[in-house]
């Protein structure tokens, strides 16, 4: 099994009219609902949720070696993440036709919208730097190292 992040990104009038508080359509909360209990039946999702609107966000810019702190909203900002999932799956096919079903409900029952879905593997630490720090040095006490990963700072 390999843990796998999945987030919704769109860059749809739909969802920033959802940034200013409309829901999206019933049908397509339904929808999804059924389909995040099917996969958590499933023991695929570890964790997940929409995100609160970007207003309310903030972001922490290191430039020119100076740190700024941020607040919300980011008018510049061309593709809103809506929503996120951490999955396990047993291969990246299978994580990318996951994401694949959940955009084919999105067509059906929230006509118009327009995003993408991103599926990416977790890995805590790039193979390449894996050789500078040994797994016993890294460790975070209580957290799980990510499956189908052979370096980590998680157990």
């Amino acid at each position: 099994m390999f843990d796998y992040t999945v987030e919704v990104q769109s860059t749809s009038d739909d969802l920033k009219s959802a940034e200013n508080g409309a829901a999206p359509p019933r049908e397509f909360m339904e929808a999804t609902a059924r389909l995040s209990a099917q996969s958590a039946k499933e023991g695929k999702i570890v964790a997940g949720g929409g995100l609160a609107p970007m207003a309310t966000s903030s972001r922490v810019r290191l430039s020119g070696g100076k740190l700024a702190v941020l607040d919300g909203p980011f008018t510049e900002t061309k593709e809103v993440v809506g929503g996120y999932a951490v999955m396990e799956f047993n291969s990246r096919e299978a994580a990318v036709q996951s994401a694949v079903e959940f955009m084919e409900l999105t067509k059906k029952y929230w006509p118009g919208w327009e995003g993408e879905t991103e599926v990416r593997q977790i890995q805590s630490l790039p193979p390449a730097l894996s050789q500078y720090y040994p797994e016993e040095q890294h460790l975070i006490p209580g957290l799980r190292k990510p499956r189908g990963s052979t370096t980590s700072l998680l157990r």
